[in-house]
């Protein structure tokens, strides 16, 4: 007698696997992405603002430095959305192309910080021993120093001007970045892989940007992302004070600065500006809460 065995035990064991089971891990990170509200709603909102900052020049007919005096202190109506400055420019075309600076801004910020503290905190942590005393001890020192202060000496030693408040916002940024990835090659280095590549006579430097580092791609992304939000708020707050952009620059901090002392008869002024800084980092901290959902493993079903 022969024993009837069901199809689908001798079908392709493949064919029985969840399509999910099927994909990449960075596919996997893109459908539990999609599944946020809070990360889809956050990208569009942001998506938006980079339309917005590109197509500049199509979204309004003003030029963004341009005085009319004739024109100043105008609440918002049909000819100038967001009402008038002081001098007369349109504020709407001054905080499109003001997104252009601010959100440029928080990038180059964020990614000058990741190019210092990536290699800091690699090396610390690969290597161990004096080497890790002796760097962390200096992100130690940084760390004693809250961000905003930071900035603030840097900016004294460096000047006033938006490409030292760049500076001065990525390098304090820095150390966090610094300490997040030696906590991950600290793990990294002890497995079985970089034992491997020792054996068959690989570099350090390689082993650590080859097999090391790609396992502290995740928590970069998603510090990094959020990272981007704080350097925005940083950058403004540099300009606020007069040390970032300076006038006639068109940046967000910069128009909360000169809208300050008009608050009482100009509310536009400092209101629309700040609208937009809240809804720029709003967007990014709600897309950077849906990275860090989807690339945690232990949150996905």
């Amino acid at each position: 007698m022969h024993t009837l065995i069901p199809a689908s035990a001798t079908s392709d064991p493949r064919a029985r696997l969840r399509p999910s089971s099927l994909r990449s891990p960075w596919g996997d990170v893109l459908v539990q992405l999609a599944r946020s509200r809070g990360a889809v709603t956050g990208g569009i909102i942001l998506a938006v603002l980079l339309v917005a900052a590109v197509g500049a020049p199509l979204l309004t007919p003003y030029d963004s430095l341009s005085m009319r005096p004739e024109e100043r202190l105008q609440p918002p109506n049909r000819a100038h959305l967001f009402g008038t400055d002081v001098f007369g420019r349109d504020l709407w075309t001054r905080v499109l192309y003001g997104s252009r600076i601010s959100l440029r801004t928080g990038v180059i910020s964020i990614t000058l910080a990741v190019a210092l503290g990536v290699p800091l905190g690699l090396t610390s942590g690969y290597y161990g021993g004096s080497v890790d005393r002796l760097l962390m001890r200096l992100v130690d020192l940084m760390l004693t120093f809250p961000g905003i202060l930071l900035a603030l000496v840097i900016i004294a030693i460096l000047g006033p001007n938006l490409l030292n408040a760049m500076l001065a916002v990525g390098i304090s940024a820095s150390p966090t970045y610094a300490r997040v990835v030696r906590a991950s090659v600290l793990g990294a280095r002890e497995q079985v892989y970089v034992d491997a590549a020792r054996a068959i006579g690989c570099r350090d430097g390689r082993i650590m940007v080859r097999h090391i580092l790609p396992n502290t791609v995740a928590p970069i992304i998603v510090l990094g992302t959020l990272g981007v939000a704080g350097a925005i708020i940083s950058a403004a707050a540099l300009s606020y004070l007069g040390l970032g952009a300076q006038p006639p620059t068109p940046e967000w901090g910069a128009l909360l600065s000169e809208g300050r002392n008009y608050l009482r008869v100009a509310w536009w002024m400092t209101a629309f500006p700040g609208l937009a800084i809240m809804i720029a980092v709003l967007a990014i901290n709600l897309l950077g809460d849906g990275l860090r959902d989807a690339l945690d493993p232990r949150l996905r079903p």
